[in-house]
């Protein structure tokens, strides 16, 4: 007995642009030495799942053998824009056969774009049953231009201007979550379809919660949660800690410091993995900020961030040895206050996340304004020295993060080169900024709509945000005008868009 050799004469028609990668000169000298390194190692792995963030900061893949990889590395692979056309609940937000209206010319008709992996990010998923890796993409035109829909494009852009400065980002993630046990392994499509989500998952709580920190509550969770850790350590995530919060079976992850692009990449693949990881050993994650469980207390996310001058390796917002932030950290802070309301849809995108964010949540950051360890701000001046940073505390765990990192820098570093006298902590709530964060998506997107953000995203992209954020709206509010839902209690439209998905 023998096998079959199946020719493929037109193999390389299906990946890309034979060469792409060379004929635009898209990687750097890191990336070509990493790349020589990945193809070296190929023969080790079986498949490959290609990855991106879309606009919802969702993991799109696909998975190829790692013989198709190999042309795939230097060639791009060809992806559909669906991605970029679909609302959370896969409704077509933008008429893609129609007149789109974003001013990208190659959504028109469904065409295809090119998703080149980046080297530096292969790396082994533990685990399966299959020898499988990971590698996330960046999106191009057709032409070798970056895509501009991309979200990954969008943060490298802001962290160009950083480096340009002599500066760099130092982010650090502080993330809420919940681990559920499945009841059924029922795949939820009822009633399922374009723009109308199936049943959620049928969960159960894996404790009372309520008693904050409580280590017999983490004892709990742990026989998930510490063999989770080994695997977020094997993928070679940075994990700090892990620990349980208020709500029931509720884990806060955080991790150590890291560079903008390596932050927004790591919670991109910590929520896959998480949720990938749990699902198999019969349990469900969830990074939905506030799910329709029965004392859920609300998941934030909390970013952390400082800068770091590139010349002398110190720390821009330290003050000294009495603590606080120095004027540099006093002008970022009043450059993230600045542009809060115009770029808070970047930070909290759905409709679940706002509330949050109501004025009588204690712990929430309920004021647009800065001060010294105060959880009810939306920044927060945590340590002294040369540990001195500002927590953000708007972000809503599943908030796509490499726009809510670059809202973060981009507004950041307004502040440090636009020259204004920073505002005190006592009354520090950046221009027009007096009052509450905004209270619901409406509130938000219109505050999106009518500002600067393309300023930072560029016209297409914020166009295709402000589509697909008013399909999830107009889907919501006619949802509510049918069903006239209990006032301030999470709806099951919500549990269904966004607690399986996220």
């Amino acid at each position: 007995m023998y096998a079959r050799s199946w020719s493929s004469p037109a193999a390389e028609g299906s990946v890309g642009r034979p060469s792409f990668v060379a004929d635009h000169g898209l990687w750097d000298e890191a990336r070509l030495a990493a790349a020589e390194l990945v193809e070296a190692g190929l023969a080790e792995f079986d498949f490959v799942r290609l990855v991106f963030g879309d606009p919802h900061g969702l993991a799109r893949s696909k998975t190829l053998t790692a013989k198709a990889f190999r042309g795939v590395l230097r060639n791009g692979m060809n992806f559909s824009p669906g991605p970029f056309v679909f609302d959370t609940g896969h409704a077509v937000a933008v008429d893609f056969l129609g007149d789109h209206g974003i001013g990208v010319d190659e959504i028109a008709g469904a065409g295809n774009f090119i998703l080149v992996p980046d080297p530096l990010t292969f790396q082994p998923l533990p685990g399966g049953d299959a020898r499988t890796a990971w590698v996330i993409g960046d999106e191009y035109l057709r032409d070798g231009s970056p895509h501009p829909l991309s979200s990954r494009a969008a943060l490298r852009r802001v962290v160009d201007r950083y480096t340009e400065r002599g500066l760099a980002p130092v982010l650090g993630l502080e993330v809420e979550w919940y681990l559920t046990r499945r009841l059924d392994d029922a795949p939820g499509n009822t009633g399922n379809g374009f723009g109308l989500q199936g049943r959620a998952p049928r969960v159960a709580a894996l404790n009372s919660g309520y008693q904050f920190n409580l280590d017999g509550h983490y004892d709990t969770v742990a026989p998930l949660t510490d063999p989770l850790a080994l695997h977020l350590l094997a993928l070679g995530l940075p994990l700090r800690s892990m620990e349980h919060e208020s709500g029931p079976g509720q884990v806060e992850t955080t991790f150590s410091p890291m560079s903008a692009l390596d932050t927004a990449d790591a919670m991109l693949l910590f929520r896959t993995a998480t949720k990938s990881w749990c699902a198999r050993r019969g349990h469900h994650a969830s990074f939905m900020s506030q799910p329709l469980l029965d004392a859920a207390d609300p998941s934030g996310w909390h970013l952390n961030q400082s800068v770091t001058d590139l010349a002398s390796g110190s720390n821009l917002f330290t003050e000294g040895p009495s603590g606080g932030l120095s004027p540099h950290g006093k002008a970022y802070a009043e450059g993230l206050l600045n542009w809060a309301r115009e770029l808070f849809l970047l930070s909290v995108p759905t409709v679940n996340g706002y509330r949050r964010l109501a004025a009588e949540h204690t712990l929430a950051p309920t004021r647009l304004g800065w001060s010294q360890e105060d959880r009810s701000a939306m920044l927060r001046v945590v340590g002294h020295g040369a540990g001195a940073h500002i927590e953000n505390r708007i972000g809503e765990p599943c908030a796509n993060p490499y726009l809510a990192v670059a809202a973060q820098l981009f507004a950041g570093l307004d502040g440090l080169t636009a020259g204004a006298a920073p505002a005190d902590a006592a009354d520090a709530s950046g221009p027009g900024g007096a009052g509450l964060v905004p209270q619901q998506l409406r509130e938000a997107l219109d505050a999106f709509r009518a500002g600067r953000a393309a300023h930072l995203l560029g016209e297409p992209l914020a166009a295709c945000l402000t589509k697909l954020k008013e399909s999830e709206l107009r889907r919501y509010e006619a949802w509510c005008t049918q069903t006239a839902p209990t006032p301030g209690r999470v709806t099951e439209w919500e549990q269904r868009e966004y607690f399986g998905a996220y």
